[in-house]
């Protein structure tokens, strides 16, 4: 994992650093396949953190990647988080089967709106306990779908992964009614335990400026498809300085 400065901002931040923090996506439905072997070869070119595909696409970008230092990962019960907590379980073991090494997997909205805060609970457990079991260097992520849920709620999603062993908290799917909100990061930093579990944005992160703004309010990964535009501009406006 790259370290962050304390205080993330342009003056101190690389293109080297701001790509490690990527989570390249490629999640698009209608993505063929050449599709997501030229994102693949994107991600190598800027040395980003991980490719993000579709769970169909995992052997495909495992194979693309297998002499990268890019990390492959794909989702789980996405994009709703509907599909019961068994299934969740089999998708992810498949998942690293074919060569998936992090999963973002969505939590069951619904539920957690519901009170039913247990089973939440047991779910995310169950999904990260058989991921670790199975590949313990496996990184598990834990969408939250914020735009959906009030600060309480997401405090408490949050605390519902910590205490299940995730790695990380995700802001959103992307498919969503919403993305990345500041706010909604500082609430999940403030949640959890920094030393246990990392904070991912993702939805909407458009730019550099964007990005930034998602670092400074406690993210330590960034989702994103505009991996191009933003190591560009971040290469540009160094070049100036």
């Amino acid at each position: 994992m790259t370290l962050l400065p304390a205080n993330p901002r342009l003056e101190n931040l690389t293109p080297e650093i701001v790509a490690r923090t990527i989570d390249h996506a490629l999640l698009k439905p209608e993505m063929t396949v050449d599709e997501v072997i030229a994102g693949c070869k994107l991600c190598d070119k800027y040395g980003t953190a991980s490719v993000c595909v579709k769970p169909c696409d995992v052997k495909v970008a495992a194979e693309a990647l297998k002499d990268s230092d890019v990390d492959v990962g794909t989702v789980i019960g996405f994009p709703h988080g509907i599909a019961v907590t068994e299934v969740k379980v089999l998708e992810a073991l498949r998942a690293i089967d074919d060569g998936a090494v992090e999963l973002d997997m969505v939590i069951n909205v619904g539920h957690l709106r519901s009170g039913r805060i247990d089973e939440v609970r047991e779910e995310i457990r169950s999904v990260t306990s058989a991921a670790k079991t199975h590949l313990p260097a496996c990184c598990v992520k834990v969408i939250l779908e914020c735009s959906l849920l009030s600060a309480d709620e997401i405090a408490t999603a949050s605390r519902l992964a910590e205490d299940a062993g995730a790695d990380y908290v995700k802001t959103s799917t992307g498919f969503g009614p919403g993305g990345a909100r500041v706010d909604d990061l500082r609430v999940m930093r403030q949640a959890t335990d920094p030393d246990l579990v990392r904070v991912k944005a993702s939805g909407g992160i458009r730019s550099l400026d964007d990005l930034i703004s998602c670092l400074q309010a406690g993210a330590d990964r960034i989702g994103t498809s505009a991996t191009a535009a933003i190591i560009e501009d971040m290469r540009t406006r160094k070049s100036k300085n």
